[in-house]
């Protein structure tokens, strides 16, 4: 069973989604700690022309709390403004109509849990991409309390009975691809290809933009086929264990 895990982040790039439909069970990271600064609440949409980031609006943010204790600022003139503004980027889009029906739909959720809110964001995505990956929340999982970083995340491919563990090619310096051989999990990278598309008229292709800018612009045939142009990084123990010290 191939299994992805990824903290929540607010309509996140195309890599992301990749990962999603690469594994067979996608885990939302939602009980480690909330990172300010992150693309937890924040993104980049295309404006005129230039990359020009997005927010979801929290309150009592901290770093020392987890990102389901994280409280959304339930002020609906902000949302009607964030909504103004991506309609205002997109509006001439081909699929605009359609896609700013959903992203309407994910925006006014009723929920003010950071979390619960970005989750609902995740799986209404995928069900329109018609993913079939099924999506879960660390936090509903009975995870050990005293593990941290990798430990943390072998316990979770053990409770899932992962036999192979997906992660984006990002982070490759997180993990020991000998500690995952040691419990019969292979560790996978995967490094997307260098996607484009047309953006309006623009000439530069901008890259890496939030997914609203990818589902606005292309079908949604088109986008699943993006979903599968990555890499998978086969060759990559050897280099790790070549260039880093074995426990």
């Amino acid at each position: 069973m191939k299994l992805g895990i990824m903290q929540p982040y607010f309509f996140p790039y195309i890599g992301y989604w990749q990962l999603i439909k690469a594994v067979d069970i996608y885990v939302v990271y939602d009980d480690v700690n909330y990172k300010k600064r992150s693309w937890i609440n924040k993104n980049y949409i295309l404006i005129n022309d230039v990359a020009k980031p997005i927010t979801l609006r929290t309150v009592k943010v901290s770093q020392n709390k987890l990102i389901n204790e994280i409280t959304l600022d339930s002020d609906i003139i902000h949302n009607e403004k964030l909504l103004k503004t991506i309609k205002e980027a997109y509006s001439k889009a081909p699929y605009f109509s359609e896609i700013f029906a959903l992203t309407e739909k994910i925006i006014n959720y009723k929920e003010i849990n950071l979390a619960n809110y970005l989750m609902n964001s995740i799986v209404e995505i995928a069900r329109y991409l018609n993913i079939q990956t099924e999506i879960i929340k660390s936090s509903e999982l009975k995870i050990r309390e005293d593990l941290k970083g990798q430990e943390r995340i072998l316990e979770i491919c053990k409770l899932l009975s992962a036999d192979q563990y997906f992660n984006a090619v990002g982070g490759t310096s997180l993990y020991s691809f000998r500690d995952f051989q040691l419990q019969n999990i292979d560790l996978t990278f995967i490094k997307p290809a260098d996607i484009t598309y047309q953006q309006k008229n623009h000439e530069n292709f901008v890259s890496n933009l939030s997914i609203i800018d990818v589902l606005m612009f292309n079908s949604k045939e088109k986008v699943n086929a993006m979903l599968d142009e990555f890499t998978v990084l086969e060759d990559f123990p050897a280099l790790v264990f070549a260039n880093h010290e074995v426990k």
